[in-house]
């Protein structure tokens, strides 16, 4: 391990009354990959954001090499060799690679593609990158996107890399693959920042840790020396046991049996391909796939919210002991037979919740129905407002704050709270912890674990492999439209459920 690149002194940062950062120190090595590991609003992103240039801090120092420097745009930060990869993507889509790595840049001799494609090459396989500079943005995977905006940092020369949760988007394959990159760079002597989540990622890739928690620097540890239960420790402040609690399915009764579903989407591109699977009471089935792969189409195709050009989805229906066709029926006629959805999309408030109005009001889009009074049944959705704050510890001054007052984590607990409180007998929910602490996610796997003692039949779509394979019965994994597999969760392995990620429609696998 080289000498610190960069250096952070009681940095503090704050937006209004909130304190993103408070008095944080951190170093950075070179030939190091630290992971900044915190919960949601922890302040890992906004402190990377002064280091990069995008905020300024209210206080505190910044050196690179030792030096004194100030950071006061993205410039500044490329001028001292700092790049960071987003979690969002900034790329052009009907550009080549080796166009958006270029784009901005001003090449001493002028702009030359030809050059520009060799460079690249030269970085990629320095580190092992597998890249083509002349393919279109659009025909890219998602990793290989990500790829791209690796090497756009590179090329410009930076040395210290920062990568805002990198692996959230890619299979255990690629999770893989870039990790022996970013180790390559690590040898090579470049300084790596990786902002996570994930504890088994810090625990296999990082050299230090270190830790933040409510915009507070808790610590820094070497991985070496730590394990998953110290450092929940340090990010949660208390002792929290990681794990969930699944039962044996009972009673099983067939919930749900869907048939030949197809669906094509506006751009005529066919995104639920031939679907057939059933559906028990009391289990929770589990869907795995890469981010994009029919899954939303799928869960919305079942809730009455997509147009399907195919098949048929049946629903045995515990109050009339019938078996109903769900295809055909309206959303609302579908929720009323108890068949609910949640699901939790990047915009959390642009999907069933209005910002403006507040927990009880949102809790009241739900149950409020034609012929009712509107204005009299206050009363049921308040206690069931101050039952989820309660039960989800959602942080709010009260169940009459507005929606949008709430940090991201709160809207979603409730978003997903309002669902189970209905007493569904199918539960389909969609990421339920994306965004969410450590604490709060394993309240909702533990919630969900309630539903299916009670008989109610699950479907999670998740993307942490880890919580799939502890948490559900059966993982059906969907690939390009289509179900590519479905395996025993409690017998299945990282690996294998990763295979039938990557497998196209011709049942090779598409490398």
């Amino acid at each position: 391990m080289g000498s610190a690149a960069i250096e952070l002194k009681n940095i503090t940062k704050t937006f209004g009354t909130i304190v993103a950062n408070k008095d944080v120190n951190l170093t950075v090595n070179r030939g190091e990959i630290l992971s900044i590991l915190g919960e949601n609003g922890s302040g890992k992103t906004t402190l990377m954001n002064m280091i990069s240039g995008i905020y300024f801090p209210d206080h505190g120092s910044i050196y690179i090499d030792g030096q004194e420097v100030v950071i006061r745009s993205p410039k500044d930060a490329f001028q001292y060799k700092i790049g960071m990869i987003h979690q969002h993507f900034k790329l052009v889509d009907v550009f080549s690679a080796a166009e958006n790595i270029v784009l901005g840049l001003q090449e001493k001799e002028g702009f030359n593609l030809k050059h520009s494609a060799e460079r690249i090459r030269k970085i990629s396989l320095q580190y092992g990158f597998d890249i083509d500079p002349m393919k279109k943005i659009y025909e890219m995977s998602i990793s290989e996107k990500q790829t791209v905006e690796i090497i756009k940092v590179l090329y410009r020369g930076a040395d210290i890399l920062i990568l805002d949760e990198p692996t959230a988007v890619l299979t255990p394959q690629e999770t893989q693959k870039l990790f022996t990159v970013l180790r390559r760079m690590r040898d090579d002597g470049k300084a790596i920042i990786i902002i996570t989540h994930k504890l088994h990622e810090v625990l296999a890739l990082s050299d230090r840790v270190t830790v933040l928690r409510k915009g507070e620097y808790v610590g820094t540890v070497n991985t070496k020396e730590t394990n998953e239960s110290q450092l929940t420790e340090m990010m949660v402040g208390k002792k929290v046991s990681l794990n969930i609690e699944r039962s044996e399915c009972e009673n099983q009764v067939q919930r749900l049996e869907v048939k030949h579903l197809d669906c094509i989407n506006r751009e005529g591109v066919k995104v639920l391909n031939d679907i057939c699977f059933n559906l028990s009471s009391g289990e929770i089935l589990g869907v795995a796939g890469i981010a994009g792969s029919g899954q939303r189409e799928l869960l919305e195709a079942i809730a009455g919210l997509q147009h399907l050009n195919g098949g048929e989805i049946l629903y045995n229906n515990p109050a009339t002991n019938q078996i109903d066709n769900l295809r055909g029926r309206t959303p609302l006629q579908i929720r009323e037979m108890g068949v609910r959805l949640s699901f939790v999309p990047e915009d959390r408030l642009g999907m069933g919740l209005v910002a403006n109005m507040d927990i009880v009001d949102n809790m009241m889009l739900r149950s409020y129905r034609k012929g009712k009074s509107f204005f009299l049944e206050r009363k049921a959705p308040k206690n069931l407002a101050e039952q989820i704050i309660e039960q989800l510890e959602v942080v709010t001054p009260d169940a009459h704050t507005p929606v949008r007052r709430l940090s991201g984590g709160n809207v979603q607990k409730v978003l997903v709270g309002r669902e189970i409180a209905a007493a569904p007998t199918v539960l389909m929910v969609a990421y339920p912890v994306r965004g969410l602490d450590i604490n709060s996610s394993y309240l909702i796997y533990n919630l969900l674990n309630e539903q299916k003692k009670k008989g109610v039949a699950v479907i999670f779509v998740g993307e942490d492999l880890d919580v799939l394979m502890e948490l559900c019965d059966r993982i059906m994994v969907i690939g390009s439209g289509r179900i590519t597999g479905t395996v025993d969760a409690r017998t299945t392995t990282k690996e294998e459920i990763g295979l039938l990620m990557t497998k196209s429609d011709r049942g090779e696998d598409n490398e």
